[in-house]
């Protein structure tokens, strides 16, 4: 497959987001998800940040219905990966190629936009969403988003509305994951913070 074979070519300077999308070869909204979402799998620091990024530009985009003019922010076009990573990345994005050739079909069609139709607001507020929770500081929290994307990538790429309902399905606990561990944060933090105000010295503050 080309996307395979590119993957044991990349070049020793890595390789950018533009160049990546050329060789995925689709710019429409199935492909950009795919492509987006796919790095933020990877444990490469600031890339989810600003992938993060590019993930609400597009929904922003969605959000108005300018599915035709969907291109990448020229800060995430920019953005390198190292060889190592880009050929990751290029390998992964071959499996779920793969995977949609034999696992996806067209159904339930009607939830899922054709290539260049606008998509519905509240896929873009999913996307939004996801893209938010990729880009808080929150433990392990890119996975859940990034899969919930990337099913979305390829139930829009196949048209196949089953897939895109589990898409929605992880998102929501992709949700509940995000916001789980952050009332945790919030709470072990308070206790901390109560511990050392108890034993700080009480001169300190007028005790």
């Amino acid at each position: 497959m080309r996307l395979r074979r590119a993957a044991a070519r990349v070049p020793s300077a890595g390789l950018s987001l533009q160049e990546l999308a050329a060789l995925q070869g689709s710019a429409a909204q199935g492909s950009l998800l795919l492509l987006l979402a796919a790095p933020c799998l990877l444990p490469v620091p600031g890339v989810g940040t600003v992938l993060g990024l590019g993930l609400l530009t597009l929904a922003t985009l969605l959000w108005r219905g300018e599915s035709a003019s969907l291109t990448l922010p020229a800060r995430v076009a920019a953005l390198n990966l190292p060889q190592r990573w880009a050929a990751r990345v290029l390998q992964l994005l071959s499996r779920c190629h793969g995977a949609a050739q034999g696992l996806l079909r067209e159904r339930l069609s009607r939830l899922t936009p054709a290539c260049h139709e606008p998509a519905p607001r509240w896929l873009a507020a999913k996307v939004g969403l996801m893209a938010l929770l990729i880009v808080l500081p929150i433990p392990f929290g890119n996975v859940l988003p990034a899969l919930a994307l990337m099913l979305a990538g390829l139930a829009l790429a196949a048209r196949d509305g089953l897939v895109l309902l589990l898409a929605l399905l992880m998102a929501g606990l992709a949700t509940a994951f995000g916001l789980a561990v952050t009332v945790m944060g919030w709470i072990w933090g308070s206790q901390a913070l109560g511990w050392v105000w108890q034993y700080l010295p009480g001169p300190w503050f007028g005790g």
